[in-house]
């Protein structure tokens, strides 16, 4: 019994050790099971400029892995390794403007990985290599460099006549040369190039020097401003009416005052509107203005009133049309070559400061650049010309509104025959459709103006077909009839309105000779009126804008329509004729 008994517990025992040992290789088996591999993020993006991210990778101690790349812009911190891991991926930077994508891959025994990689394409920025150039008298080139990616058009603007790119247009990054020849002229050469994509721009002031008579005025020129001056020179002509002169105020000798005018107030320019005009003439003196003669530095004050008025006509929803007008006869009296180089001289630095001190208004106001300069030849054309060329220049110059702004120019004499005559060629102008030409209008002058009887002719009262005196015949206007009218204003059709460019007839009009008495009076005042209405009529039927000279006189040979004592209406039945016309 007690054999079997031993016997039996040997039998538990051995049970015992069979089941712990099965029991541990249960669990050695459990232990030695692989954790499977992962990578942590399943995705990389980098930036054009590069530079390194980290991925983390999971897997058992014992387990090895490998990380095998084809892309020869990526690099790793590690290539292999065994278990967990923190792997820095590291991207060159980009110098492509093409994005990429690459894929790598980790390897165990048992598993792999693919791992994206993205990289922007690189991004060039639009750039110019200088915003500023500038040039001696005597000429030179410079290179600018223009930089812009591959794909990215670009152009040039806003080209002054005196400066001559190797290239206007391109596609990606070049350098150009920019040359300019000796400057001839007596003042600087001032300008504000534009290099513009289609989303970008840069502006390059550009600057030639001269050994002139006076300093550059053009101290600030601004980027062309296109913002209120989208309307061409004829577009605004369409919008001009009627027009009306401020004569003897602003451009009187002596002050505004000094030719027996009260001052311009916007209660004037009120009453100007309230009667039928939208426009109005700015004669305007500036050399007894000068703070400076030696440097011809207008005046501040003088500045500031002129602009005064111009904002009564612009807040009136009102065109301005600003000159310079006899004003001394600096420049009137002396279109010679004598006087070439100093008239030049002082017209550029006038418009600059001129175009510089009303730079910010719109399109509503005009500039022109003389009056009545009196020339009567070819050789006298050619220095206007060149007068008109400096007032171009001069305004472009400064920039900002300017660039594009409407500017009148004279013809010789404001002359329709010499003007049709002598006129062949007008100034360059880099603002495109932004010119008109002024003639003025006094023909037959005996009936428009003449006060006394001269050697050439007497004077004439009476003007017109049914306007004859019957008793006083020796005062019918006996040429300048309505046929020479309409054959003069259709030379300015077809010289210029017909070709693109509006005419301003800037001054017409005849006096009141009030001395006359009863029915000579009467039929005097009645044939005025007709003169008046019919050079209106015929102005505007050949696309000639017309502006009525009003001096503000309201006694014998006087034009005046306003009373400017009290801004009434002085002369109804002028007025009338004008408003019929323009109707």
């Amino acid at each position: 019994m007690k054999k079997l008994i031993k016997y039996f517990t040997l039998l538990l025992v051995l049970f015992a050790v069979i089941m712990n040992i099965s029991s541990c290789s249960k669990d050695d088996d459990e232990k030695t099971e692989k954790k499977e591999l992962t990578v942590n993020p399943a995705s990389l993006a980098f930036t054009a400029e590069g530079g390194f991210k980290t991925i983390n990778i999971s897997a058992d101690p014992n387990v090895d892995w490998e990380i095998t790349n084809t892309a020869g812009w990526i690099d790793f911190s590690k290539t292999t390794s065994k278990g967990n891991a923190a792997v820095n991926v590291n991207a060159e930077a980009n110098e492509m403007e093409e994005a990429r994508t690459a894929t790598f891959t980790i390897t165990s025994a048992d598993k792999s990985i693919n791992i994206d990689v993205s990289q922007d394409a690189l991004v060039i920025p639009f750039s110019v290599s200088s915003t500023t150039l500038e040039y001696p008298i005597e000429g030179g080139s410079s290179e600018l460099t223009i930089t812009a990616g591959s794909n990215i058009t670009w152009e040039i603007t806003n080209i002054p006549s005196w400066l001559t790119p190797s290239q206007t247009s391109g596609t990606g990054s070049h350098t150009i040369n920019l040359q300019v020849e000796e400057n001839t002229n007596n003042y600087n050469y001032n300008s504000v190039i534009t290099v513009a994509t289609a989303s970008e721009s840069a502006d390059i002031n550009i600057t030639q020097l001269y050994g002139g008579l006076y300093p550059s005025f053009n101290t600030n020129p601004l980027p062309a401003d296109a913002t209120g001056m989208s309307s061409t020179a004829m577009e605004l002509a369409a919008q001009m009416d009627l027009g009306w002169n401020i004569g003897n105020s602003l451009e009187a000798t002596g002050g505004e005052t000094a030719w027996g005018n009260p001052i311009v107030t916007k209660a004037l320019i009120d009453a100007v509107k309230q009667n039928g005009f939208n426009a109005v003439r700015i004669p305007c003196s500036w050399n007894q203005h000068l703070a400076n003669a030696e440097t011809a530095e207008i005046r501040e004050d003088w500045l500031n009133r002129v602009k005064e008025v111009v904002q009564y006509c612009i807040d009136n929803d009102m065109y301005a049309l600003l000159n310079i007008h006899w004003d001394g006869g600096w420049l009137e009296n002396n279109v010679t070559e004598s006087s070439q180089e100093a008239n030049n001289a002082k017209q550029k630095a006038f418009w600059e400061q001129i175009a510089t001190h009303f730079r910010d208004f719109d399109e509503h106001l005009l500039f022109a650049g003389t009056n009545e300069p009196n020339v009567e030849n070819a050789t006298q054309m050619a220095v206007l010309n060149s007068y008109h060329q400096t007032f171009i220049d001069a305004v472009r110059s400064t920039g900002g509104k300017n660039a594009y702004r409407t500017l009148v120019i004279q013809g010789p004499s404001t002359d329709i025959e010499k003007t049709n005559t002598l006129m062949t060629t007008l100034p360059t102008d880099t603002a495109e459709d932004r010119m008109m030409v002024e003639v003025h209008y006094y023909t037959p002058w005996p009936f428009a103006g003449l006060t006394e009887d001269a050697d050439w002719s007497d004077m004439f009262y009476y003007w017109g077909s049914g306007y004859e005196s019957a008793t006083d015949t020796s005062r019918n206007a006996t040429w300048g009839l309505e046929s020479d009218l309409e054959n003069y204003f259709q030379l300015m059709k077809s010289q210029f309105v017909d070709n693109g460019i509006p005419v301003v007839l800037g001054e017409f009009g005849a006096i009141r000779r009030t001395t006359l008495t009863g029915d000579d009076l009467e039929l005097h005042l009645n044939s005025r009126a007709y003169y008046i209405k019919t050079v209106t009529q015929e102005a505007i039927a050949n696309g000639l804008i017309p502006f009525y000279w009003d001096e503000g006189s309201t006694g014998n040979n006087g034009f005046g329509i306003i009373d400017r004592s009290d801004n009434s209406v002085f002369d109804q039945q002028a007025l009338e004729a004008l408003q019929e016309a323009a109707n």
